[in-house]
């Protein structure tokens, strides 16, 4: 049995496909249009489906849309429909939203539009494929019996528990919105979600993150990562003022009151404008605020359901240092967090969700134990695209040592291999990597990426020698908690250690990715250091690269040094690449 995960409501539109309980892929469609987040979360660019990480799932299962069972689509519209609406065939949408105001039955004057494009998505996805993807659109037959819309939240919780690798846990979700719930709170047994309480609408930590980083001069819904990183240059100046803006209330329930950030703290800072003191302190205050608030959450879960394990997901779940937060100072023992945590992630939960209710499985068999679930391309597909783009390259012998001898040089390396992964983070398949020895690196990095200057750069780390370099460091796959650099280590990986004397780690094993981990050894036995710095392969205001032809056009409009896509190395001295491919077809020819 097939299930189709869609993701198109807000934005980080996604798809993704599972087969009797199984991944078979998932993927963001801003990685196929170089659309940041696929879309900007208004209401109507919900008609917006994300065809082309669908199309991908249906080419991984070598099927047609017809060939898909069930469809799981991430939000349920019917949810926020007033009653006498849910047999009607017309709805009214305003003709000047300025003009009309907005009627008592509406929270907003745009939700008849938003709501509608959503109830027709199954028409949608029916008609409205691009044209270069009809092989598998074209002829489709959706039958409405088979489209199941899913409480965003509960796509959310299922991304996280179902799986995840406990049988039992608490489950706990925090975003921006979903249909009315802001944070929600299940009991996880099995193939089952008990939801034991949530807080609504207008009352959202996800949405007050969203305004601070507005107020900073940000983007919201796509910045919010920047303003955690300005954070550890603040001081706790407004903790108080946050207190009084986030009211908990016992019982896992907060209000959001009061929060005119211009009234309290002054004009908001334009885009272009130099941060000050007062920009930090008011980002490390919310921040601090927010590790307070969840942790307290957390621990009014753990009372409810005296489970050891805590299953996470939702936007705000990707705030590592609030995830290190809840590792270290909740009841919790074990806590498991959703690398696709964002929106994105609702399609994996819708669809694994819509699966076990249908073949109404008690048992779970699948555990996502790494996140490269996107494209790949072979090194056949990958030498055929060079050649006929003419662009220089010379196969290497040995990937992992010779990329190892070119980072030890100080070189920053384009690395693409394998299945892209699925999720905010690259680790390891879409990477730029480079050194962490030299101080440096991290400005070099931020240049090369035309980011802001305060933005650090994370490490990846060989899983085993993780505890000897992060303090009580342990398997942590997916960049999603923070660590202490050991004291001892601090002056050896400079560039990956953060003002705050903290680390956002990826830990790599064998298992997860063969080459990748070969290449930290090689480095490790070059330097004593098994320790890369891993950022995204992207520049500022894109997406992170998916094709060969993504990643060529990346490297030679970026400064760093070379590319290296399977085995097929690119340099940015053309010349010395020609001697080579020229010397080595010497040799094949017997000249």
């Amino acid at each position: 049995m097939y299930t189709l995960g869609i993701n198109a409501t807000f934005h980080d539109s996604a798809a993704c496909l599972i087969k009797d309980g199984q991944l078979l892929a998932a993927a963001e469609e801003e990685r196929f249009t170089h659309i940041k987040h696929g879309k900007r979360p208004i209401p109507f660019s919900t008609y917006e489906l994300p065809f082309h990480a669908i199309d991908y799932c249906l080419k991984v299962a070598d099927i047609h849309l017809n060939d898909v069972d069930h469809f799981a689509y991430s939000f349920d519209p019917y949810e926020l429909l007033p009653e006498q609406y849910r047999n009607a065939s017309v709805i009214p949408i305003p003709l000047h939203t300025h003009l009309d105001k907005p009627s008592n039955e509406w929270e907003s004057e745009w939700d008849p539009l938003f709501l509608s494009l959503i109830i027709n998505a199954p028409e949608q996805l029916r008609d409205g494929y691009p044209h270069h993807l009809q092989k598998r659109f074209q002829g489709a037959l959706i039958d409405r019996s088979k489209w199941h819309y899913v409480e965003h939240h509960i796509a959310h919780a299922a991304s996280a528990f179902h799986v995840s690798p406990y049988q039992s846990a608490a489950v706990m979700t925090l975003d921006g919105r979903g249909e009315k719930a802001t944070t929600t709170y299940n009991h996880g047994i099995g193939n089952e979600l008990t939801r034991i309480g949530q807080v609504n609408m207008p009352h959202s930590l996800g949405l007050l993150y969203e305004r601070l980083t507005t107020y900073l001069g940000f983007l919201h819904s796509s910045d919010e990562y920047k303003v955690m990183a300005l954070a550890s240059y603040g001081k706790p100046v407004f903790v108080k003022d946050f207190e009084e803006i986030i009211q908990l209330e016992g019982n896992g329930q907060y209000q959001i009151v009061n929060e005119n950030f211009t009234e309290r703290f002054g004009p908001a800072r334009l885009r272009h404008e130099p941060f000050t003191e007062h920009h930090f302190n008011l980002a490390h205050s919310l921040q601090k605020v927010l590790e307070n608030t969840v942790v307290n959450l957390a621990d009014w879960l753990y009372e409810q359901t005296q489970e050891e394990n805590l299953c996470m997901a939702g936007g705000v779940a990707l705030n590592c240092v609030m995830n290190a937060r809840i590792r270290d100072n909740s009841k919790f023992k074990r806590i498991w967090v959703q690398p696709a945590s964002g929106d994105a992630g609702t399609a994996l939960g819708a669809a694994i969700w819509v699966d076990s209710q249908q073949r109404k499985a008690t048992e779970r068999t699948f555990v996502m134990d790494h996140a490269y679930w996107g494209p790949d391309f072979s090194d056949d597909e990958i030498e055929k695209f060079l050649q006929w783009t003419k662009t220089p390259y010379r196969k290497l012998h040995n990937v992992a040592e010779e990329v190892a001898d070119m980072l030890a040089e100080d070189k920053i390396i384009g690395w693409y291999q394998g299945r892209m992964e699925f999720g905010p983070r690259a680790l390891g398949s879409r990477s730029i990597l480079a050194s962490p020895i030299n101080a440096s690196m991290q400005t070099r990095l931020n240049e090369v990426k035309d980011r802001e200057d305060f933005r650090p750069v994370a490490p990846v780390v060989l899983e085993e020698d993780a505890p000897d370099w992060f303090v009580n460091a342990y398997y942590s796959p997916y960049m999603l908690f923070i660590y202490d650099v050991q004291p001892d280590k601090a002056d050896k990986i400079p560039a990956v250690r953060h003002v705050d004397g903290t680390a956002r780690i990826q830990t790599i094993n064998q298992h997860q990715h063969p080459l990748y981990y070969e290449l930290l050894q090689a480095f490790k036995k070059r330097t004593g250091v098994p320790v890369l710095v891993n950022t995204s392969f992207n520049t500022l205001g894109k997406p992170i690269v998916c094709t060969p032809r993504d990643a060529v056009e990346c490297f030679w409009g970026s400064p760093f040094d070379a590319l290296v896509m399977g085995s097929f190395l690119l340099e940015k001295n053309p010349q010395s690449i020609y001697d080579q491919t020229e010397e080595l077809s010497s040799v094949s020819i017997g000249v």
